[in-house]
């Protein structure tokens, strides 16, 4: 029985996902921060949950070897764990910047690497990375997010020519707008009263993210297009999920970058 390894997934695209393999016959690591508010999770077949913070090497490592220890192997590890910090580069305290990265994109590489010797060994595996259509397109105030993102698809892609002779995989999957709580616990938004000058794009903003998330896709519709890159038999680097992820990004193939930041520029018009 095949066994994956999930960050963050005491919600959203995290437990989606692992609904999704254990009804698929995986056995499933759900790992969060606090394991102690997904209990109903936990009582699944071949479901464990264990505490793993992508901040804390200690917990990362101990997680990893539990897992092996529960299941006797790792076949798909996914990185899932993140947030979305917004709001101008100056309203942000060098501490957040710092959280930013240490989530999406130091925490990604640490549960990774504490993760490949086993895979080396066992000369097989797939790495998912969750990155965004805010990988490959940048949306205003969005400096430190899209930093992140941007971060994770080219390690993602470098790590694909680095791992593939080894017999591991690296997968890439860019969500669009998905009905989870990255609006509320894993969105941190910053405005400083006193950077007024701000506050014409932080209305735009607002403007164009309330278009592009009029119609969101549900958790699940991320969860099959994860499971589908789990299975992958080719060399496909990229997954897409979600209609808007498959417009947006297909934009901005198409268009260069001047017309392409026009039609930004428009969705953010009243």
């Amino acid at each position: 029985m095949n066994t994956i390894l999930i960050t963050g997934a005491s919600s959203g695209i995290g437990a989606a996902t692992a609904r999704q393999f254990q009804a698929n016959g995986w056995n499933v690591v759900a790992t969060m921060r606090d394991p102690s508010g997904s209990a109903e999770l936990g009582k699944l077949d071949n479901v464990h949950l264990s505490r793993l913070d992508v901040t804390d090497a200690g917990s990362i490592a101990s997680s990893v070897a539990e897992s092996i220890d529960r299941f006797g192997k790792i076949d798909v590890l996914l990185n899932n764990a993140g947030y979305g910090a917004y709001g101008p580069l100056e309203a942000f305290p060098m501490d957040r910047i710092r959280r930013q990265f240490d989530t999406n994109v130091i925490g990604l590489l640490e549960v990774t690497k504490a993760v490949l010797p086993h895979m080396r060994a066992i000369h097989a595996g797939t790495i998912i990375n969750i990155s965004s259509i805010g990988g490959q397109i940048a949306f205003p105030l969005g400096t430190l997010y899209h930093g992140t993102k941007f971060a994770v698809e080219g390690l993602s892609e470098a790590l694909h020519y680095e791992l593939e002779p080894l017999g591991i995989c690296v997968r890439i999957v860019e969500p669009g707008m998905i009905n989870t709580n990255f609006g509320g616990s894993s969105f941190d938004f910053a405005m400083d009263d006193s950077l007024k000058d701000y506050t014409p794009t932080a209305e735009a903003m607002d403007r164009l993210f309330g278009k592009l998330a009029s119609k969101p896709s549900a958790p699940e519709a991320a969860a099959d297009v994860i499971w589908k890159a789990a299975n992958e038999t080719g060399n496909r680097l990229r997954f897409r999920a979600g209609p808007d992820a498959e417009t947006l990004l297909d934009r901005r193939k198409a268009q260069d970058d001047a017309m392409f930041i026009d039609g930004i520029k428009d969705l953010m018009a009243p």
